[in-house]
């Protein structure tokens, strides 16, 4: 099982301990008493093994990476974080989600929000993606030296911008990446020494296709090596299209289903024929006219199905909803008669 590249494979690992040599006397068995006399033997005191609960047991063994989930076959079904709470984030690893994606890119947070973010995912022993403002090497340096499991790239939309965000993600001479690796937070602050074997292996690469002009070139930015997963953006590709206020107009539609066939079948192919070069796994938004369960029917590999701020919109809502029909249906069946009945039975309890 491969380890995560988050960092509760080494927070949570149980570390050696080391002790002082105990203080011996000549004779163990026969410790003189506070008095001098010699005192009776003592008996031998059997060392008992700390007993490990199975699910502590999984909680100190290493976690399975995104990377190798997916080749293993499994969907994986993630949230988008917007807010920036660390309780939130707590909570959606709690829940079960299999990945939760910071997003920097339209949520109000930086670097130090998202970092707080991480460790509350990590200690809970979910993976964490982060989403970038932009493709940039300033921006992939800085979220990869916190040690995400994964980012998360927006708007590529060629092989050769795919190919430069990859670069972003690696050390030279394979990248441009900027080396910090002895103190960040990646390398548990120089304390993983495999870190920089593992690094550019274990970490996610997504690549976000969320235009036109990228649609165009799925294909090309599929096979580009490095790219793990190509992402579909359906919100921003009906802006594209010209369909801003429709993002569910039949021409979008067709669209995405026409690039989504390429990726899944370039990955199929690839991998019945164990053929060379890359081919990506597809991930994909849920919208409304697009669930969740309809993306995972349709073959996709990763499926970010809900978010933050609107799942807390919808629990708000109808809460408030429900607070003011219940108040609207009292006022309408209640009367001055069942009132005063109700009164004179609770008379006997309250007190004015």
């Amino acid at each position: 099982m491969a380890a995560a590249t988050s960092l509760s494979h080494l927070l949570l690992a149980p570390k050696p301990r080391t002790h002082p040599k105990p203080r011996t006397h000549p004779n163990p068995s026969r410790l003189p008493s506070r008095s001098g006399a010699s005192a009776t033997p003592l008996p031998r005191r059997r060392r008992l093994a700390p007993a490990i609960s199975a699910a502590a047991s999984d909680l100190l063994s290493p976690a399975p990476s995104l990377k190798s989930r997916l080749a293993a076959g499994d969907t994986l079904y993630g949230l988008f974080l917007l807010s920036f709470s660390p309780t939130l984030a707590e909570l959606a690893a709690l829940a079960g989600y299999d990945y939760v994606v910071v997003d920097m890119e339209h949520g109000p947070g930086g670097i130090p929000e998202a970092l707080a973010c991480l460790r509350a995912l990590d200690a809970a022993r979910t993976p964490a993606v982060l989403r970038l403002p932009e493709a940039s090497a300033v921006w992939a340096k800085k979220a990869l030296d916190l040690g995400p499991a994964g980012l998360m790239l927006p708007a590529v939309e060629s092989p050769a911008a795919a190919v430069e965000a990859v670069s972003h993600c690696r050390y030279p001479p394979r990248g441009v990446r900027g080396a910090a690796h002895p103190i960040v937070r990646a390398s548990a602050y120089g304390l993983d020494d495999s870190y920089l074997s593992r690094c550019e292996d274990d970490t996610l690469i997504m690549c976000q296709v969320e235009t036109a002009a990228g649609i165009a070139e799925i294909d090309a930015i599929a096979a580009v090596d490095g790219v793990d997963v190509v992402q579909m953006g359906p919100l921003d590709l009906s802006a594209s299209m010209g369909y801003l206020w429709d993002p569910g107009n039949r021409k979008v539609r067709a669209t995405l289903r026409e690039a989504e066939k390429k990726v899944l079948e370039a990955r199929k192919k690839k991998v019945a024929a164990a053929l060379d070069g890359n081919a990506a796994y597809l991930g994909g938004f849920a919208m409304q006219n697009d669930p969740p369960e309809q993306l995972k029917l349709r073959g996709y590999h990763m499926v970010a199905g809900a978010v933050d701020i609107a799942m807390f919109r919808k629990a708000a809502l109808d809460d408030v909803k429900r607070f003011r029909e219940a108040v609207m249906e009292i006022g309408e069946e209640g009367d001055d008669e069942e009132g005063e009945k109700e009164e004179k039975e609770n008379d006997g309890y309250w007190s004015e």
